[in-house]
């Protein structure tokens, strides 16, 4: 059984802070489907269009009859853990680092055997169920889980480095006046964050729910406005070397297309929030953040961006709010780059309307701020980089796949 992760020692302030490694990256182009996969956090392997043979590692051909059509399917994780061995010796630095690692064989019931990362609870002989998980370096992994959950199972130390379990990470939630971002403060603290720091864009404006959150010892409240370059830099200087996890939840939501808005101010003050405010941030806190991604159990691990599914395929009704989440997803994915040479994980989160007071006349169903909180957990404990969120949400997301034309002329509509 796994052993409870214990509180990790306060770090002494004159040691050396470890640089951050990373597995090794290189995939081929087919091998990058896995990838795909783990990112929505799904099983996905290559299929026989022609004779059904389920495909690892990935091919070109199918290894049974040689047809060359072979998409990607969700299949079977389950399977039989055939062989373990720990190793205790690696060239790699990266593995070489946590020694020792634990590696073993699967004969999936799908068909193929494959070698895997095991979780320390699996045993010989006995049955597993796969996952594809991203490792630090961005990269689909393959990791055995037991067959059935076990007690304190997110501790392996594993399965931690595939994942940002907020357990012992200090997190920062940008907007704690907004429902979602309060929900999101509740919803760390109830995963293990010792300390969640709540920012304030409205320090003149009273909310009772915010002074409630306040209340808690684990929770540390400063003055932090996106659209202000000297309040980020101010919030940045007091904590962002504390930071293991950020949650950009701020926000600015209003009515209005192109055609019959008069007033640029109203798109300079959205694009100034949800676009430049994810610059802000990125320049104040992300170098910390990626100076910090090697601090052990603690390290820094996340940035989270809550957008919109309306950043993927624009709302003419606010065609102004979904263009300034379109562009925020572009800054995102460069984000996502240039952090990924430290092993932090950026986590695109895209919901339907959420159920708050711009969302008063949308029609159900709306995705309630608990529900996106628990989302961005969940997404935080499996590691993933792109969530969706609600049902509006999801059936978007398929249907972006199979006729985008027709969501757009439904939307314009």
């Amino acid at each position: 059984m796994t052993d409870a992760l214990t509180p990790p020692p306060r770090k002494n302030p004159i040691a050396r802070t470890r640089r951050p490694t990373l597995p090794p990256g290189a995939r081929s182009r087919g091998a990058l489907g896995l990838t795909a996969a783990a990112a929505l956090g799904r099983f996905r392997l290559q299929a026989c269009a022609a004779c059904g043979a389920v495909q690892y590692p990935p091919r070109e051909v199918c290894g049974s009859c040689l047809h060359h059509e072979l998409p990607w399917r969700d299949t079977d994780p389950a399977g039989v853990l055939l062989a373990t061995t720990v190793l205790h010796h690696s060239n790699d630095l990266y593995f070489r680092e946590r020694l020792p690692w634990r590696v073993g064989t699967v004969r999936m019931q799908a068909g193929p055997v494959v070698v895997a990362h095991l979780h320390q609870d699996c045993a010989e002989g006995q049955p597993v169920r796969l996952a594809l998980k991203l490792d630090r370096a961005g990269q689909a992994v393959m990791i055995a889980l037991p067959a059935k959950d076990t007690p304190n199972m997110q501790d392996d130390k594993t399965l931690r480095e595939t994942a940002c379990d907020p357990k012992f990470r200090r997190a920062l939630v940008t907007d704690g006046k907004s429902a979602a971002g309060q929900a999101i403060a509740r919803a760390l603290l109830e995963a293990g964050s010792p300390l969640v720091f709540i920012g304030d864009p409205q320090v003149w404006r009273r909310d009772a729910a915010f002074d409630a959150l306040a209340a808690d010892p684990r929770v540390q409240t400063l003055e932090l406005n996106v659209s202000d370059t000297d309040s980020v830099d101010r919030a940045a200087a007091s904590i962002g070397g504390k930071v293991e996890i950020l949650v950009n939840c701020a926000d600015h939501e209003r009515e209005g297309g192109l055609l019959h808005s008069r007033d640029v101010n109203l798109a300079r003050d959205t694009l100034d929030v949800n676009c430049l405010g994810l610059m802000r941030l990125a320049r104040a806190f992300g170098p910390a953040l990626c100076g910090r991604a090697a601090d052990g159990v603690n390290n820094a691990s996340a940035w989270v961006n809550v957008l919109s599914i309306y950043a993927q395929m624009n709302l003419p009704s606010r065609g102004i709010w979904a263009a300034s989440k379109a562009a925020a997803l572009s800054m995102a994915q460069c984000l996502r780059a240039e952090m990924r040479p430290a092993g932090v994980r950026v986590i695109n989160v895209f919901p339907g309307p959420l159920d708050h007071e711009w969302e008063q006349l949308t029609p159900p169903p709306r995705v309630a701020p608990a529900a996106l909180a628990s989302a961005i957990v969940r997404a935080l404990r499996d590691g993933v980089e792109d969530v969706y969120v609600g049902d509006v949400a999801l059936e978007f997301q398929e249907r972006l796949t199979e006729n985008p034309k027709g969501l757009e002329r439904e939307l314009g509509a």
